[in-house]
């Protein structure tokens, strides 16, 4: 997620310069603009790997109230 964040801010900045800076710097902004987003999302999937174990549902404990009347 901090992967993911980072790299979407500076394609925030990316937008940014794009209207704010002259000449041909706009398409090296722009550039970074429309290809970070896909890199960010491909760090961010890196990353993550997944749950070694699916997760089963058990037996749900008693509740609280049925705990207290027995």
């Amino acid at each position: 997620m901090r992967k993911y964040t980072i790299t979407m801010s500076v394609r925030t900045l990316c937008l940014i310069a794009l209207v704010v800076v002259p000449d041909w710097w706009r398409y090296i902004f722009g550039v970074g603009a429309v290809i970070l987003p896909y890199i960010a999302v491909v760090l961010a999937n890196v990353g993550s790997s997944g749950a070694a174990e699916p997760v089963r549902p058990g037996a749900a404990p008693p509740l609280a109230v049925e705990q207290h009347r027995q």
